[in-house]
């Protein structure tokens, strides 16, 4: 089976609603999730349609409101209706925690959706270390560790690579998952990337010229 790279970040509302079911598509498939933690707003900024407070009210409304509203009783997931108290703190914190597991081949699944989880349903500051301390461990981890690399110089430079890497792939958002090479933009595709690591589709990303 093919392994599932996953661009996100910890605070990201769409990748919380994919999260469980990504977790079960690997656990199904027998796949392996690449966890590639980026700066959301640097790489929209670079990829995509821009800062999401440029877009009309009604359009803010319906993708980050009714939308999101929509998923969560469609996949059974618990959401906040509001927006997080802390949404806009720095994530890097987070992220780099995560990059910090994997870089001591730390299976971070459990981890990344605890984050996701408890700042989209119970109103986290991810941007806390003691609030990632608590989650690390209940979900069974040493977090201490982690949360002192998880802003070293190794950990930053992964980041960046992670950023980097998305914007020269074309990542115009979070979460965007690839199979083999081939991208798939949101939660919303989660069956088709369950197809594709069983079954490849046609054609190939990007087209060729």
């Amino acid at each position: 089976m093919s392994d599932i790279e996953y661009f996100y970040s910890a605070h990201s509302s769409f990748a919380y609603l994919g999260s469980a079911r990504l977790m079960e598509i690997a656990e199904t498939t027998d796949s392996r999730i690449i966890h590639r933690p980026i700066n959301l707003n640097r790489v929209v900024d670079a990829t995509g349609p821009g800062w999401s407070g440029d877009r009309t009210a009604a359009r803010r409304d319906y993708f980050f409101g009714r939308d999101k509203l929509h998923w969560s009783e469609f996949r059974r997931v618990p959401i906040i209706d509001y927006r997080p108290t802390h949404h806009d703190a720095d994530m890097t914190l987070a992220n780099g925690m995560v990059i910090a597991g994997l870089h001591r081949d730390i299976n971070m699944d459990r981890m990344a959706h605890a984050m996701l989880e408890a700042h989209w349903r119970d109103d986290a500051d991810l941007a806390d270390r003691i609030t990632l301390t608590a989650l690390g461990l209940a979900v069974g981890l040493d977090p201490e560790p982690l949360l002192d690399s998880a802003l070293s110089p190794e950990t930053r430079a992964a980041y960046e690579a992670n950023i980097e890497e998305a914007i020269s792939r074309s990542v115009f958002g979070s979460p965007t998952y690839f199979v083999d090479g081939d991208m798939f933009y949101g939660q919303d595709r989660l069956d088709l990337v369950e197809r594709a690591v069983a079954k490849p589709f046609t054609g190939t990303w990007p087209p060729a010229d």
